[in-house]
């Protein structure tokens, strides 16, 4: 009974986050979900998977749908054994997003218990954690992955600092349990950033054991947390297993090519460009933010109500003799949002903000807290804020992108600060512990040293308003789009923002301190204190996230789930029953085509390197050349465009402005076809360019290498030659049956994306050495007569990584069956 009265605190907790998520997404409750623009574009990728599996009650583990074929290992594919997802559905019990909001009260919650700090400011600095705006933010936009694994943040450190803090047990099994649902959560760029936290805490640990000279419980404790790591990594060995043998084949590799999308050469060695990794660079004086959230306008689409200068301008623009815009249309275009964001950054959806009184609850904690772990919270925070600026701090950016492993692999460097809303929250809390520890005099000296260091940097804040224009380098083309009179009303607009939310900063700061005076002065009883101090941390970041997600961003699940209506482009080319693919002109990084047709785009930051490049470096660049040749007659390509044809790309839509217009492609090579002759390239280089010069029709391009294997045999092609699919209805994503007919040996190209690892080709069911031919396709040498040719996928790296998430599920519950046994003995004595 003691063991269970024990937990109640914690059961409380629990409960009420379960209801804060719910208030928060009450929509939820009548079966509306918030649309997602990151989830509709997953949907359209992975529709041909979901039905493939739905039908075959089984995975595919390839799409066709997207990128002309890759992989689905980023797609949301199911691994045999992975044990560790089925915990994290049972936890993420909530509806969407409310489940996602839980878990970060969840994670933190158990951050703070480890730490050893009483449940009711834990449950404080849980809220303060879970509705800081960036993590409310990122589920609107749809980051789901994102959100899934900032939310397990805290529970790793969790395991770590029970580990050691002499727990060891218990930080074992969380720690396992935690990394384990850390990586399953599947956003390594957001774990790659936790370790940057983990370094800062376990280097604060050893130093304190070293300082003790107490070596080898230092080194016991890193080698649970060790054994911890392996059996997590074990528990996802496929996804990650996976994931690696993909990575260097989409565009977070290296590039084998010497040169740039415009013809430059390239001069870095990085993973990715480095103009692209840092195109997201958070603003230096745009960091103010995260204390007073609309200093640079907000975002690119901020709602402005009617008393906003915009509104007034609007009503006053003349839209006919004597007639002006009504007020209630102006209302509403405004409302609709305005770009008023002045930042550095290209898009913004909301800032980054933290609340002003979690800031002086956190400066309260390095003023006056007695822990030495606050400096390794303050690292951590420092660095991810300095690494967020990107190229605005130049040389520190250069040397993480140029010798730290694996920074180069991942794009908007901003995203880092999410380790500094882990930080700031949690010291804010050591700041409300430390306060509530201090003696009345100490408590006195700390509301004024606090409050006024805050109220100094909100007046500076205030003051630099005078200094500043409130304009941005983008306005120039605004004033093209909106006018020059509405640019101007915007910049009104700016400075009222950056007023109005700094005034309010003061004013919290005002309240935070007058209460926790009022404290001190025994004014007001502790519980009473401390819950005015929870519901004014609320209302400060409520009031901000309330502006980017509400109940208006809640729509029927049905839009969610069906996102993409069919247009009579779409019915115009599902009439044709044949096996072919689809070009999007304007959509090619977008799924909406990947939904309806099998697309040679698709929406994914992993997308396939080489079937980018050559878009991007080719086709794109001659877009105006082979589009001028369409015959407005007939609908058709007049030309043949090599790289389209050998693609297979049968149809191409184009928009105008009545709508997308299917335009045909009468030169489409098929599904596979025989060549004449091979081309052997040198070097990436070459065989790039040779693929877009080259008669693809004619002719394969293969690495030198693949050509000298082929040396010696016969390739030949006559117009009898024939190779077919067995049937469209048995195309699937993962296994593809073909019929040849050709009276010589010869090479056929497929026109299927070429992946080294998974597929399998048989002729008559012996298997054949597939060749990279034409860049990015497919090449076979086929003997001379009647055959049956089948590619199948079936990825190694799935079935290995399988097993091993098995065996180390088996591991880790034998070694909590021990646990338990163990402490059930304790617990009767």
């Amino acid at each position: 009974m003691k063991i269970l009265q024990k937990f109640v605190p914690h059961f409380i907790a629990l409960l009420f986050f379960v209801i804060a998520a719910l208030i928060y997404c009450y929509p939820v409750l009548q079966r509306k979900t918030v649309y997602q623009s990151d989830i509709v574009q997953y949907t359209g990728m992975a529709k041909e998977q979901n039905d493939f599996r739905a039908t075959n009650d089984q995975e595919p583990y390839w799409t066709n749908a997207a990128f002309g074929g890759m992989p689905t290992y980023q797609l949301g594919a199911n691994y045999p054994h992975n044990y560790v997802k089925k915990l994290d559905s049972i936890i993420r019990f909530l509806p969407r997003p409310a489940d996602y909001i839980f878990l970060y009260f969840l994670g933190f919650y158990t951050l703070i218990v480890a730490l050893g700090i009483d449940y009711r400011k834990g449950i404080i600095g849980a809220l303060a954690f879970g509705f800081s705006t960036y993590l409310i933010v990122i589920l609107n936009v749809g980051h789901n992955a994102k959100a899934h694994a900032i939310a397990y943040m805290p529970l790793v450190l969790a395991g770590l600092i029970w580990v050691f803090r002499g727990k060891r047990t218990l930080g074992f099994v969380v720690s396992t349990l935690a990394i384990a649902l850390e990586i399953n959560a599947n956003h390594f760029q957001m774990t790659y950033y936790l370790l940057f936290l983990l370094a800062a805490v376990a280097i604060y640990y050893f130093y304190e054991f070293a300082k003790q000279k107490a070596y080898k419980p230092l080194f016991i404790n890193f080698g649970i947390l060790i054994g911890a790591a392996i059996l997590a990594v074990g528990a996802n060995a496929a996804g990650l297993l996976a994931t690696a043998e993909y990575t260097d084949w989409s565009i977070r590799g290296k590039s084998e090519l010497t040169f740039k999308a415009d013809g430059s050469e390239k001069t870095s060695d990085a993973a990715m460009e480095y103009e692209y990794i840092t195109e997201y660079s958070y603003g230096i004086g745009e960091s103010l933010n995260l204390i007073v959230p609309r200093l640079f306008g907000g975002s690119n689409g901020e709602s402005l109500d009617e008393n906003s200068a915009v509104v007034d301008q609007l009503q006053k623009t003349q839209i006919g003799e004597n007639q002006y815009i009504p007020k209630e249309q102006a209302i509403e275009y405004a409302k609709e949002g305005m770009p008023t964001y002045w930042g550095d950054q290209p898009i913004v959806a909301a800032p980054a903000y933290i609340g002003v009184t979690v800031f002086f609850l956190a400066l309260l904690a390095l003023y006056y807290d007695q822990r030495k772990i606050k400096y390794a919270f303050l690292a951590a925070a420092l660095l991810s804020l300095f690494l967020s600026w990107g190229k605005n701090l130049d040389f520190l950016t250069r040397f993480f992108v140029d010798y730290v492993p694996l920074y180069d692999k991942f794009r908007a460097v901003s995203s880092i600060q999410v380790v500094l809303e882990l930080c700031l929250p949690l010291l804010a809390v050591m700041g409300l512990q430390t306060f509530w520890k201090l003696d009345a005099a100490q408590q006195q000296k700390a509301v004024i040293k606090t409050g006024g260091t805050v109220l100094a940097i909100l007046l500076l804040i205030f003051g630099g308003k005078y200094f500043l224009e409130f304009t941005t380098v983008k306005d120039d083309e605004l004033v093209k789009q909106l006018g020059a009179e509405i640019v101007a009303a915007l910049r009104k607009d700016r400075e009222a923002m950056y007023t109005t939310d700094t005034l309010k900063a003061i004013g919290l700061t005002a309240v935070l301190a007058g209460i926790m005076w009022l404290f001190l002065k025994q004014k007001l009883k502790s519980a009473t204190a401390l819950s005015l101090i929870g519901l004014l941390i609320l209302v400060d970041l409520i009031s901000v996230d309330k502006r980017y997600l509400n109940a208006d961003n809640f729509v029927p699940g049905i839009k969610m789930r069906e996102p993409f209506e069919r247009t009579s482009a779409d019915s115009e080319i599902l009439a044709d029953s044949t096996v072919f693919r689809v070009y999007d002109i304007q959509g090619r990084l977008n799924a909406r085509a990947s939904y309806f047709h099998k697309s040679v785009g698709g929406y994914s930051a992993v997308r396939p390197r080489r079937y980018d490049q050559l878009f991007e470096f080719g086709v794109e660049r001659d877009l105006q050349k082979w589009a001028s040749q369409i015959n407005p007659e007939t609908g058709l390509l007049g030309i043949d465009y090599p790289v389209l044809s050998a693609l297979n790309v049968k149809y191409v839509l184009i928009p105008t402005e009545q709508g997308e217009v299917v335009v045909g492609n009468p030169f489409a090579y098929g599904n596979a076809w025989f060549v004449k002759s091979i081309v052997p390239a040198k070097s990436a280089d070459e065989e790039f360019k040779a693929t877009l010069n080259s008669n693809l029709r004619q002719t394969a391009i293969l690495a030198s290498s693949d050509a000298k294997a082929l040396a010696g045999k016969t390739i030949a092609a006559d117009s009898l030659s024939q190779i077919r699919l067995t049937s469209a209805k048995a195309y699937t994503p993962n296994k593809i049956t073909y019929q040849s007919n050709n009276a010589t040996d010869g090479f056929a190209v497929f026109s299927e994306s070429f992946y080294k690892d998974g597929w399998t080709a048989k002729i008559d069911g012996k298997e054949a050495p597939i060749y990279r031919t034409n860049y990015v396709l497919r090449g076979l040498f086929i003997p001379k007569g009647a055959h049956q040719i089948t590619f199948e996928f079936k990825p190694k790296v799935v079935e290995t990584g399988g097993t091993i998430s098995l065996i180390s599920t088996i591991i880790l519950l034998l070694i909590l069956g021990i646990v338990g046994v163990k402490y059930a003995k304790e617990s009767k004595k």
